[in-house]
């Protein structure tokens, strides 16, 4: 083992050798740079390798080439200081400086050599494509230290999760909750003061408001690779979910989620207010909706925009098409609810395990109980139900699912293409808010698959003009339905044109008689939203309650009302009996 180890700072003039190592003794760039820095022994005590280590400088203008040979000569290690701005200093590299290192030497006796690109533009792109090639043609480069444009990449996606206001400053709070997250401790009012001032010397952008701008925060992330600091960089980036690669790993964006047959998965109470919270850091105008400028910054820590633009016809917008906080919300529920994996990914890249201080994004996701026990205790504790809208093309299903959303047919012929099969809205169950999500099923004949008809309650549309389509609807209730616990409603559409006598043997609202169900609802465009949300709201109530019939459900309903109106009854006698007796 060597007793000491000599480290030769060497490069073009200006490209900041003496920068470098001022400011790995002062612990800050200094303002005034000296021509050469004197010799530097870093003890060994407060070395990894429990070895004295010698830092020398090289200046062109205070020494001669054979000083500068002999330097080499006693070196272990060379740094070749190079300015990822200029061009010049890279070519001087393969020109110059590994020549004037090696070129003298045999190969197995060459000095290790380590590139540092220096003044690196954090902002800009990397000079790496440039160096590799010179990588390989000399075998004794060990390695090259430059900020990776994909560090940058996920530096900045940390700043911007830390800053939870979203003012592109990390204020005191945000500055001390991105420390206490990576390193379990808060830091003083005094440290905090001595970092804003390290940057302040060396960045005019860096600092603002008496925050952090991202500028500063990648400065200082800079700042600790350069003086050999890289583990405190490592950890913040490790804390946020990222590999040796500076890729977000499969454990960070995808942990185990197990999920039993007949089993949903929801959104919880706490995940409600952490979406709230940053719909409102991106709701930049407070006006409780996401311009598509908004809704662009707020997906700004994904790598890809994760919406598409069926989005828009999924879920509640105001009269732009822009998402309201309801339809945000909804769309959510809606993922979690059919892609549960690829919601837990999402809630990855907004940092949910960083704001919510958890330990993965599973504490997001609430998974319900087996439907099976469900129908056994004869109630559900689920908030989100699916429907399945099943009728022949042409029906009016598509009107059907964007009337849930309040639009009339004048806005559904302004939608363009982007038309979703889906769209999920709120409804009123016995005075609680559900979630019921309707999906579009076209079939042009009487097969249907059994997965395509699973569902928490069907709704079979016909159309009544066309005297086929009821016959279609009963043939698909006689296959997949009226064996099973499924409840169904019958939907007549276009019931404001000419109704036609059906070509089934008797008419629908015999066969639903038949068969204890309610009489087929009608259903037109035309109509107003109070009808419609009459057959939207018996959907969610007979999924909720999917093992009563027709007459069941109406006196369930009609008891429920009376019991929530009981219970209100009572909470308030109870505070009026509490405030009297405070009087006393």
């Amino acid at each position: 083992m060597r007793e000491d180890v000599r480290i030769l700072l060497v490069g073009e003039p200006k490209v900041g050798k003496t920068s470098l190592i001022m400011s790995l003794v002062s612990e800050e760039f200094p303002e005034e740079v000296p021509a050469r820095a004197e010799e530097i022994t870093i003890p060994a005590d407060v070395t990894p390798e429990r070895i004295p280590t010698h830092i020398i400088d090289y200046s062109a203008s205070e020494q001669t080439d054979d000083e500068l040979q002999d330097e080499i000569n006693r070196a272990n290690v060379v740094c070749v200081v190079y300015d990822v701005n200029k061009e010049s200093t890279i070519k001087k590299i393969q020109s110059k400086w590994i020549p004037l290192v090696n070129g003298r030497t045999e190969k197995g006796n060459r000095i290790p050599v380590i590139l540092v690109g220096n003044k690196s533009d954090l902002q800009g792109a990397s000079s790496m494509e440039t160096i590799l090639p010179i990588m390989n043609q000399f075998m004794e480069i060990e390695t090259c230290v430059e900020l990776k444009p994909s560090c940058v990449q996920a530096l900045t996606r940390i700043f911007n999760i830390s800053d939870l206001d979203n003012d592109e400053i990390l204020n005191d709070t945000e500055m001390n909750f991105f420390q206490k997250y990576c390193f379990k401790n808060p830091l003083s009012a005094q440290a905090l003061e001595d970092v804003k001032t390290v940057v302040w010397k060396n960045m005019s952008d860096g600092i603002q408001d008496d925050g952090l701008t991202l500028s500063g925060f990648l400065f200082l992330n800079m700042l600790f690779i350069q003086r050999g600091r890289h583990e405190t960089t490592w950890t913040v980036l490790r804390k946020f979910g990222y590999d040796d690669t500076l890729e977000l790993t499969d454990d960070y964006l995808h942990p185990p989620l197990r999920v039993s047959y007949n089993c949903t998965t929801e959104l919880n109470h706490c995940t409600y207010m952490f979406l709230q919270q940053i719909f409102e850091k991106y709701d930049a105008d407070n006006d409780g909706v996401l311009s598509p400028i908004e809704l662009k910054n707020l997906f700004n820590v994904f790598p890809y925009f994760p919406w598409g633009p069926e989005v828009f016809n999924t879920v509640c917008t105001d009269e732009r098409g822009w998402i309201t906080l309801h339809g945000y919300l909804c769309h959510w529920t809606f993922t979690a609810y059919l892609d549960v994996h690829r919601c837990i990914e999402y809630f990855g890249y907004l940092g949910y395990t960083t704001i919510m201080e958890q330990e993965s994004q599973t504490a997001a996701i609430t998974v319900t109980r087996s439907k099976k026990l469900d129908l056994e205790k004869g109630q559900t504790q689920r908030n989100v139900f699916l429907c399945k809208v099943i009728g022949l093309k042409g029906t009016g299903k598509t009107a059907f699912l964007q009337a849930f959303l309040g639009r009339s047919l004048k806005m559904q012929s302004e939608m363009g293409r982007d038309v979703s099969d889906f769209t999920i809205n709120t409804v009123q169950v016995n005075s609680q808010d559900k979630y019921l999500i309707l999906h579009e099923v076209d079939v042009d004949t009487e097969f249907l698959k059994a997965s395509s008809a699973a569902c928490d309650v069907a709704c079979l549309m016909y159309d009544i003009t066309d005297a086929k389509s009821f016959n279609y609807c009963a043939s698909i209730y006689k296959e997949h339905y009226m064996e099973s616990r499924i409840p169904c409603i019958f939907v007549a559409s276009k019931a404001d044109l000419p109704e036609q006598k059906q070509e089934h043997g008797i008419t629908p609202v015999e066969f639903c008689y038949k068969h204890r169900l309610p009489a087929p609802f009608h259903f037109s465009c035309n109509s107003d939203e109070a009808t419609h949300s009459q057959i939207y709201s018996r959907l969610a109530l007979a999924a909720a309650f999917p093992d009563l019939n027709e007459t069941e459900l109406s006196i369930t309903s009609f008891w429920l009302r009376i019991t929530f109106g009981a219970t209100i009854v009572a909470f308030l006698g109870l505070g009026i009996y509490k405030a009297l007796a405070r009087q006393k």
